[in-house]
């Protein structure tokens, strides 16, 4: 039995508002995760401990956007992965975005990282495993940009650029996680060197670290939603302008 059309407009009405108000709560969500983040990571006590004193403070921001970078890649992986079995634009605009919005995240991650070494170690750059790997995953990542703006049929940029990418998230893991914990590294929790979470043992400090992690994930996935509805509305005026 079919539903009579007011009725079937009247659902599908509440359905978008709906759809609005989670986007608007997520937003809103944002903002106050990373609002009490700026605030409660420079202002809150944090644990006394040798050589890292009050640079610890930098642990809300750097790991933070790190975690979002692996978010938004892993996402953008995910598009890639679903535009190989069944291609269509708007899975691989979808899947450049979130990648472009996770480099982003990736190069504001190794900065602050490299202010936070040059404070603790002595140096911006010490040469760790670590810090090694975040910058081969970033140039690879740099690489899946060049390539898909070497390459001009439109169909075949999507489809390598989605081989690619996946190549270059399944190379991301170990260069961050698995290499460095192998070797000999100055990184907290590499290296045979303990985490934050085995010395803090008052766990004040994850009042704010989790609420960052959401923030600056939440914040990754607003800035790629956006650009996406930026490049969608770039393809409409094309078509139009073609037609």
């Amino acid at each position: 039995m079919r539903l009579p059309h007011t009725s079937s407009s009247r659902i599908f009405g509440e359905i978008n508002l709906a759809h609005h108000a989670l986007k608007l709560w997520l937003k809103i969500t944002t903002i106050i995760l990373l609002a009490y983040t700026i605030v409660a990571g420079l202002l809150f006590d944090v644990p006394r401990l040798n050589i890292v004193n009050e640079t610890i403070r930098a642990l809300y921001f750097h790991v933070p956007m790190w975690f979002g970078m692996v978010v938004l890649f892993c996402v953008s992986t995910v598009y890639s992965i679903q535009y190989l079995r069944n291609p269509s634009i708007q899975k691989d605009i979808n899947s450049v975005e979130f990648a472009n919005t996770g480099l982003l995240l990736g190069l504001l991650g190794i900065f602050t990282g490299m202010v936070w070494a040059n404070y603790t170690w002595g140096s911006p750059w010490h040469g760790d495993p670590k810090q090694n790997g975040a910058a081969i995953s970033l140039l690879v990542y740099l690489a899946y940009f060049v390539l898909r703006g070497s390459v001009d049929n439109e169909e075949q940029r999507a489809r390598l650029s989605a081989v690619y990418n996946i190549f270059a998230f399944a190379a991301m893991i170990p260069l961050i996680f698995i290499i460095p914990r192998m070797t000999s590294s100055m990184h907290p929790g590499s290296g045979g060197n303990p985490g934050f979470n085995m010395y803090d043992l008052d766990s004040n400090m994850r009042m704010v670290f989790y609420p960052a992690v959401a923030g600056w994930i939440l914040l990754g996935i607003w800035i790629a939603t956006l650009r996406i509805r930026i490049r969608n509305i770039d393809e409409k005026l094309i078509d139009l302008e073609n037609e």
